[in-house]
């Protein structure tokens, strides 16, 4: 596995991806955070948090990690070099695991400048300092778990199409439905007494950026991961 996380890492950095993924970050949330007007802007709200940070992100993320996951194994397919790649001393779950992991530790390295954010609403507090800790850091753990369920579907979505276009569209309609579909079924069927949202990643998001961690919210993010990682091993193990 870890043969595979160094290569995948080295296959981001190697050329512009790696970069450009990390740059397109930082600038959109930096524009929407600090210079657009509008309910983002940190600025305009009045309030020394990064509740309109951590309200973006996830949208961000909906079309940037398909766009970084979408190639990890469409362009296998496409190149002739998955069958290769299955034949060497490894085992399926060791070369699915360590794309995932590549993936992610690039989108983590992408999170790690944001943390400067802090150090600005800590500044702009009233008094100097005065920010919610426990929200900001259940918001980040809450992220990363995101993050950790919005990769598996990315990595799954890029075993059922060569073509990388058509493994990100998949990926990010996938993304969507886990993250706000259920949330919209729920606003549909209002009248049942069935708590759809909770089946949504939004909802779970929602509830770890209150800054109490609950197992729920944690086994919910780990079961998603876990499923998909486990569809994309038998996906390809059909190959």
């Amino acid at each position: 596995m870890i043969a595979i996380l160094k290569r995948e890492i080295n296959s981001f950095f190697a050329t512009s991806v790696g970069y450009l993924v990390i740059a397109l970050f930082l600038i959109i949330n930096g524009l929407f955070l600090w210079v657009f007007k509008g309910d983002y802007n940190i600025l305009d709200n009045g309030f020394a948090d990064l509740n309109p940070f951590f309200e973006l992100a996830p949208w961000v993320f909906l079309f940037l990690i398909p766009a970084i996951t979408m190639r990890a194994f469409s362009d296998e397919k496409k190149m002739g070099t998955l069958e290769l790649l299955l034949t060497k001393p490894l085992s399926l779950k060791s070369i699915v695991l360590g794309k995932y992991f590549g993936a992610i530790i690039l989108i983590c390295l992408a999170l790690l400048p944001t943390l400067l954010y802090i150090i600005t609403i800590s500044k702009l507090g009233n008094p100097t300092g005065n920010w919610d800790f426990g929200s900001t850091l259940g918001s980040y753990i809450g992220l990363l778990f995101l993050v950790f369920a919005y990769t598996s579907i990315g990595i799954f979505s890029s075993t059922l199409s060569k073509n990388q276009i058509v493994a990100f569209i998949i990926a990010v309609l996938l993304c969507f439905f886990m993250y706000y579909g259920f949330e919209g079924l729920s606003s549909i069927f209002e009248t049942s007494n069935i708590a759809i949202d909770s089946l949504g990643m939004k909802a779970h998001f929602n509830s770890v950026a209150r800054g109490v961690l609950d197992t729920r919210d944690l086994i919910y993010f780990a079961s998603v991961s876990i499923l998909f990682i486990s569809f994309t091993i038998f996906k390809l193990g059909r190959e």
